[in-house]
């Protein structure tokens, strides 16, 4: 799915208080890519990431997905679309430890009431794809930090999403672990279509990725593409501004 950032802007606080996170941002995602937004912490990019997928809403601009501005989508039709298209990694795993594994990976099926039959099928599924096939009745608090973060991928595919962000999906793992987890998304990205959108600190991550997007005080400081069989649609060369 081609996704369409245009004009973000999202302020906190009011007047002499007030804190532009995102300042007039524009970019554009072509389907299937790998994206890394890229910056210090408190540039903006965890801000970028929340409104790019409508856990946030911006004062101004748009997210167009597939077609559709997501921000003007009212709440329940935001969720569901996550819920159907969007799968989320997080940086502290966010898994149920008192769970087993299959509990934690079946919870999205359970909100979307897909059948119990289907939820079997599509929970083991995912687990063997990270690896995790034979952790399916263990509880996540037993899990090591790679299994959780790999637990946390499963849950964050079973959906089969056509859009995964992840933020910061390395930062609690030693450099082997995290080794193992960036090579699980990217092929979650090249072999499965998935577009995979990584917010990162980390140069190394994301020189990986297709296209880096660097961004500075709430704004975009700059976009790397290393993209040949597929350009790069700016929104310069498509007579907007960045």
């Amino acid at each position: 799915m081609v996704i369409e950032v245009s004009s973000l802007t999202k302020t906190y606080g009011k007047k002499n208080s007030a804190f532009k996170a995102l300042d007039d941002v524009s970019f554009t995602v072509p389907d299937g890519a790998s994206v890394a937004i890229v910056g210090k912490s408190g540039s903006g990019k965890s801000t970028l990431m929340h409104a790019m997928s409508g856990l946030d809403r911006p004062e101004a601009g748009q997210v167009i997905i597939d077609g559709v501005d997501i921000l003007k989508l009212k709440n329940k039709a935001v969720d569901r679309f996550r819920s159907e298209k969007i799968g989320f990694i997080f940086q502290a795993f966010f898994v149920q430890a008192n769970e087993t594994s299959f509990d934690n990976v079946a919870l999205p099926l359970e909100i979307s009431n897909v059948s119990a039959k289907e939820r079997k099928q599509r929970v083991d599924e995912a687990l063997k794809t990270v690896g995790l096939d034979d952790k399916t009745k263990q509880k996540a608090r037993n899990l090591s930090g790679g299994q959780k973060q790999r637990l946390a991928i499963a849950r964050a595919i079973v959906n089969k999403p056509s859009i995964i962000f992840a933020d910061e999906p390395t930062g609690n793992l030693d450099s082997a672990t995290g080794e193992i987890i960036e090579d699980l998304l990217f092929g979650l990205n090249k072999t499965g279509g998935s577009t995979l959108i990584i917010v990162t600190h980390d140069a190394d991550l994301a020189s990986k990725c297709d296209i880096q997007v660097y961004i500075k005080d709430g704004k975009i400081d700059r976009i790397d593409n290393n993209v040949t069989t597929q350009p790069f649609a700016s929104p310069t060369e498509e007579g907007a501004e960045l």
